[in-house]
């Protein structure tokens, strides 16, 4: 049991290392919660549904999938491509975002999901530092992958909840002028990541 609980605690600190980093989920986070506190947690429940099975499909040995070059190569070019059209959909939605009437394409829970799948390096922590984390619990069955799998996503929640929580009830004296500045921002934050991954894709594929 104390070897479990150490897993756990060092599975909470390095969820945080990771969740604390600014990063796509962080941008769109910052966007969506103009319009309502909880949209940290439904990003977060996107995240989740393309994370279980992730996390299910390493415990039962496919963690190599993930590494496999072609699958690498391919959700760096498709997931930039598509993380960069989600951030100059945020750019142009700036205006209206500002007086909070941004009408967004996607929801936030199928964004939330969107940002997690097309993002490569997401996968390739599972498959390395994630599958590293699955084989410490595995001696403990399924009821050790899930406290596994509830530490990491109580900490994601725990940190996006208070990030939208605070945009939402601040953001109203930000000014509109500042607010548009900080749509600009998560827009431009997102085109970057995807600029990001599609340059990783290439480099890998030459």
């Amino acid at each position: 049991m104390d070897f479990m609980l150490a897993t756990l605690l060092s599975v909470t600190v390095i969820s945080f290392s990771g969740v604390l980093m600014p990063g796509p989920m962080f941008a769109l986070t910052l966007s969506r919660s103009y319009h309502t506190p909880w949209a940290g947690a439904q990003i977060v429940l996107g995240h989740v549904l393309v994370e279980l099975p992730i996390i299910l499909l390493i415990y039962f040995g496919f963690a190599g999938f993930f590494e496999l070059v072609w699958v690498q190569i391919l959700l760096s070019l498709a997931g930039g491509i598509m993380i960069i059209y989600m951030g100059l959909g945020m750019i142009k939605a700036r205006r209206e975002a500002a007086q909070d009437k941004a009408n967004f394409k996607y929801n936030t829970v199928v964004s939330g999901a969107a940002m997690s799948a097309l993002n490569p390096f997401f996968l390739v922590w599972w498959a390395t530092v994630g599958a590293m984390l699955v084989m410490k619990v595995s001696d403990y069955g399924l009821g050790g992958l899930g406290a596994l799998a509830a530490t990491h996503w109580l900490v994601d929640l725990a940190w996006l909840c208070l990030v939208s929580f605070i945009v939402y009830r601040t953001h109203r004296l930000w000014g509109s002028r500042v607010r548009e500045i900080v749509f600009i921002g998560c827009g431009l934050l997102l085109a970057a990541f995807g600029v990001y991954f599609i340059v990783s894709g290439l480099k890998l594929w030459l």
